[in-house]
Parts: C-alpha cells; structure tokens; sequence
C-alpha cells in the first residue's frame, strides 16, 4: 500500500510485483573529490533516476567520474599515497566498454546465480537455499569472470568437491566424479551416485547456462579424472 503511492499506475490486484536493483562493483571516491549533484537532481526523487551520455548532463557528469579515476590512476603511478577507490585499480574497465559490459561484483554474482538457477542445486535439484552456494567454474583467482555462465548454484558439499576437482561438469552438462574419492576416502557412495547424470537445474535463459568454454577448462585444469 505504501509503494502504492508512488506509482503511476495502480498496481493489478494480488499482483504487487516489486523490482529489485542490484549495484554491480561500486566504488566511492574520498569526501574531497566528490562530484556536486547534477542541476536538474532534485532531493524528493523517490524513483530510479539515470543519466544518458548522450546527453549533456549525462555527460559532463561521466567526464567528471573519468577525470577523478585518471586521476587517481595516474596518482598510483607515480608513488603517491591516495586512499583510492576500489575502481581505480581497474581504471580500463571504466571507458565505453565499461557502459556495455560491466563485471559483477561478487555480491551480485552470488544473487544472480542463485536466481538464475531458481534457487535449486544445478547437480541435484536440492532447494534448501541456506545450503546453496554459487560456484565459479574458473576461479576469480584465475580471472575467472563474474558472468552467470561462468557459475553454478551447488548444495555446500558439492561446491567443495567441485573447487577441489573431485568432481566436475563436461560441456555437454553431464556430472563426473572422480575415482579420487573412493581412492584417498574409501567412500563416496552418495556422489558417484550422481556420476553420468545430467544436471538437475539449468537457467532458462540459454545466455545463462554453464559455459562450455568455462567448463572445458575446469576439466583439463581442475577434475582429477
């Protein structure tokens, strides 16, 4: 009732659908580099606003966040102490393509993921969702990027197992485990039950779906065979 207020258009009876936005990689600039709020921003703006670079406005203010990460870049550079934004260290990324193909932050990677795949184990359908972790298929420690293709929701265990490489998914979404278990555990019955079947949860968006690139790597680099 009270996001009703809001609205422009009255909400459709018993479907109150309410959006959610998620901030991907911010960063924040110290107090004294700050940028002055654009002239048409009003304080009592209880909507999304965005900015265009298109247009004017948009873009004195991008020019403005530009020159404050060249700055700080540059600052780094020469060996001069600067508590800088966590963005400066990837100032790069912060150009045009930065506007079309932004990494997710962790954080969001872990939501989105876990939307992707319903809130259900890719491996075994499980919905316990304390249980449920988003798994990276190439490590972020191995520039590994943020990309809902690049990640699996997995009950706890089974991500364990999957970063160790005990086992691990082929690129035609089949799970593998490891004769490594039963090997080094004399155990493993619950997951070789789980060898050769096909993944349980998939997203529906075919964009989102494990990456064949992703998982081939994991198995040449990670799976223990």
């Amino acid at each position: 009732m009270r996001i009703e207020k809001f609205r422009a258009k009255k909400l459709r009876e018993h479907d109150p659908v309410i959006g959610c936005t998620i901030l991907a990689n911010p960063f924040f600039f110290e107090r004294k580099d700050w940028i002055p709020a654009p002239s048409d921003w009003s304080s009592n703006i209880v909507q999304g606003k965005t900015y265009d670079t298109k247009q004017e406005v948009g873009r004195d203010l991008w020019g403005k966040v530009q020159e404050r990460l060249q700055t700080t870049h540059i600052q780094q550079q020469i060996g001069k102490t600067y508590n800088a934004p966590v963005a400066a260290e990837e100032a790069a990324r912060y150009g045009a393509e930065f506007l079309t193909r932004a990494r997710l932050g962790q954080g969001a990677f872990r939501v989105l993921v876990t939307e992707a795949y319903a809130r259900r184990c890719a491996v075994t359908g499980e919905r316990t969702l304390p249980a449920l972790e988003a798994a990276h298929i190439m490590p972020f420690s191995k520039s590994g990027p943020n990309l809902i293709a690049n990640g699996m929701l997995m009950r706890s265990d089974l991500h364990k197992l999957f970063d160790l490489g005990y086992i691990s998914v082929t690129p035609n979404l089949h799970v593998e485990v490891s004769r490594k278990i039963k090997e080094e555990y004399e155990n493993g019955r619950d997951y070789y039950a789980l060898h050769g079947k096909v993944l349980a949860v998939t997203p529906a968006d075919p964009n989102d779906r494990p990456s064949g690139q992703f998982l081939q790597w994991h198995n040449q680099n990670v799976y223990l065979g």
